[in-house]
């Protein structure tokens, strides 16, 4: 399959993987608290790529590894937390609206720090992107006692963060295959992710059926939603660019948004408009 076939594959197959991320996160908040998610989360996916990717390590050299494991910082470990904690007072559909920031965020940062060409649209698409955020912020605020919206700018901390580790793998690591950097990645932060999930309560209530049920959907998440779809993200990321790759985003909240249905999630008329506006924005600022 050529280049350009096999990019959109990857970013169709992406979308659905990341868009039921959501509801797993918010399945695994049922009988875990948002740290032990994350811890989970990584824990989950650095098992399977170190016993599937081990071999690959030996293709990473001493000076890629610094910039793996800044890339393991902002790609996975703060957005591991940062996605669990936003989602114990965000709905799962709204989380996921807000993760279409990346683009965004990736366009501005490569602007600034790493060089990258933009027009004119882009910039209006930023602005766009921005108002609709800010749409949801204030919407949700009004609709909802419940609900928190401040956990917002969690979520959008973590499309920050998201968008510096495209820009740097771009930068630094794009002559090394993506397993290698994947399975890099979660080397160093199982430790971590091991020793952080230790200082909770977890060993206490593991033996209930809730927790045991969450841990499932968590490993399910770790896997498929953070290892595997960790090798799709940055090959796409080296077959394509920075803005193409986390335009996944585009159809994320789709996905995302059809499994809150189906979890008796909805969204106000206003937060529709915001989402709507976001896509907009994101649509502009990806379009060369």
């Amino acid at each position: 399959m050529e280049t350009k076939q096999l990019k959109w594959l990857y970013l169709a197959i992406l979308s659905l993987i990341w868009g039921s991320s959501f509801i797993l996160i918010k399945k695994g908040l049922i009988g875990l608290t948002a740290i032990q998610v994350g811890s989970f989360r990584i824990i989950f996916a650095a098992l399977f790529l170190l016993i599937f990717g081990f071999n690959s390590l030996r293709k990473i050299s001493r000076q890629q590894w610094k910039y793996v494991a800044i890339t393991s910082l902002f790609g996975t470990f703060m957005p591991a937390y940062l996605f669990a904690i936003a989602e114990t007072q965000v709905n799962s559909s709204i989380v996921a609206i807000l993760n279409s920031l990346t683009p965004l965020n990736t366009l501005i940062l490569g602007i600034i720090d790493f060089g990258i060409q933009f027009q004119k649209r882009q910039v209006l698409g930023v602005f766009i992107g921005l108002v609709g955020c800010l749409l949801l912020v204030l919407s949700g605020d009004s609709s909802s006692g419940t609900q928190n919206y401040l956990y917002v700018l969690l979520v959008v901390i973590a499309t920050l963060s998201y968008a510096i580790n495209v820009n740097l793998i771009k930068k630094y690591l794009h002559d090394l295959n993506s397993i290698s950097i994947t399975t890099g990645n979660f080397a160093v932060l199982f430790l971590p992710a091991l020793i952080i999930l230790s200082t909770t309560d977890i060993s206490q209530k593991i033996h209930f059926a809730e927790t045991q049920h969450s841990i499932f959907f968590v490993m399910i998440l770790g896997v498929l939603g953070t290892g595997i779809a960790n090798i799709l993200f940055f090959k796409l990321i080296q077959m394509s660019s920075p803005v193409f790759a986390t335009s996944v985003t585009y159809l994320i909240p789709i996905v995302a948004f059809f499994w809150g249905l189906l979890d008796n999630e909805m969204l106000t008329p206003i937060q529709s408009v915001g989402a709507f506006v976001i896509l907009i924005g994101v649509y502009l600022s990806a379009k060369k």
